[in-house]
């Protein structure tokens, strides 16, 4: 068998869906299987599922155990050559597997592999390249160097903002969304790790492809549509503090307590800065509703509101950063 093609879904059924329409046209002429594994969803997509993808392999789980895991649970039982993670809110084109797998063919130095990817407008999302989260390359995303100097090698290195987004190249990270592996090199260097339990995953797994003595690579002779944190809203500060909390973890595991001490103090403070903006946000965004009202009773509610939101943020940035500095 040369391809088995893992989703993970969290109650996004209408993506899901569309999702599965393209994977099973870009399976034409593929000896494969698809799985899609659910964490426990209550839309109705397994109904979906068991009435329009009969062929799909589907892993019903009791409760949500995160998108490592359940990817793994796949991963284990997959009988393809070549494995791929791909996202439930994407749509692929019919040749993108055919492609891929003929690259990785030809590549056997090639452990993992992304392509570009565009979001909904078809505009070029960055994340289809990136380069290793090191402090300093932490520190130029976090603080807005990358976005004044977006083709810089030096301060957009997050999204490798120097390589052309229409050249096939080697990169560091891949994206979850689409992230096309061997079986062989999963069987070396391991599976996701489970203690990341919905972002940096990804990283921490290019991270250890490329430890392993393979390449990853941008490949964007093919191209999938991504739409983007539909399972979660990537602007809210629970987003903040959970994306920011799996780069720790992936610091200290790759580069011990030192080197992360000084990563976490960054992370504390863009944690802060950007919990801040994102309350503002919504703060604004709540005040416009009422504006024309213009009640005060109305407008300090809404305040009151921001600032018991902001307290345990103001908590939890004091705990983080004693602990990591301590």
């Amino acid at each position: 068998m040369k391809l088995s093609v893992v989703i993970v879904n969290y109650n996004v059924e209408y993506f899901l869906e569309q999702c599965l329409y393209s994977v099973r046209r870009a399976m034409q002429g593929i000896e494969g299987e698809v799985f899609v594994v659910d964490n426990n969803s209550v839309d109705g997509s397994l109904k979906m599922l068991a009435q329009k993808f009969p062929e799909v392999k589907v892993i019903a789980n009791k409760e949500n155990v995160g998108f490592a895991k359940a990817n793994n649970q796949a991963i284990r039982i997959s009988m393809g050559e070549y494995v791929l993670l791909l996202n439930p809110d994407t749509v692929v084109e019919d040749d993108t597997f055919s492609k891929c797998i003929a690259f990785m063919d030809s590549h056997p130095d090639a452990g993992g592999l992304g392509v570009k990817m565009v979001d909904g407008k078809g505009q070029f999302l960055p994340e289809s390249k990136r380069g290793l989260p090191t402090a300093k390359t932490a520190f130029y995303k976090m603080f807005g160097l990358a976005k004044l100097f977006p083709h810089s090698k030096r301060f957009a290195r997050y999204y490798m903002g120097h390589l052309s987004n229409d050249e096939t190249n080697e990169v560091e990270i891949l994206a979850g969304a689409f992230m096309l592996m061997r079986k062989e090199t999963l069987d070396k260097v391991g599976l996701l790790d489970e203690t990341f339990f919905m972002y940096g995953e990804d990283i921490d797994l290019s991270y250890r492809i490329t430890q392993g003595g393979y390449k990853n690579y941008y490949f964007p002779e093919t191209r999938i549509i991504h739409y983007k944190g539909e399972s979660t809203k990537k602007t809210s500060v629970n987003y903040v503090f959970v994306f920011y909390r799996a780069m720790e973890i992936f610091a200290k595991k790759h580069f011990g307590n030192s080197w992360a001490k000084s990563f976490s103090f960054l992370i504390n403070m863009a944690i802060y800065i950007k919990a801040f903006f994102a309350l503002v946000s919504q703060f604004f965004h709540k005040a416009a509703i009422v504006t024309a009202a213009w009640r005060p009773s109305v407008i300090l509610g809404v305040m009151a509101t921001s600032m018991a939101a902001w307290a345990p943020i103001q908590r939890c940035s004091l705990r983080w950063y004693y602990r990591f500095t301590s």
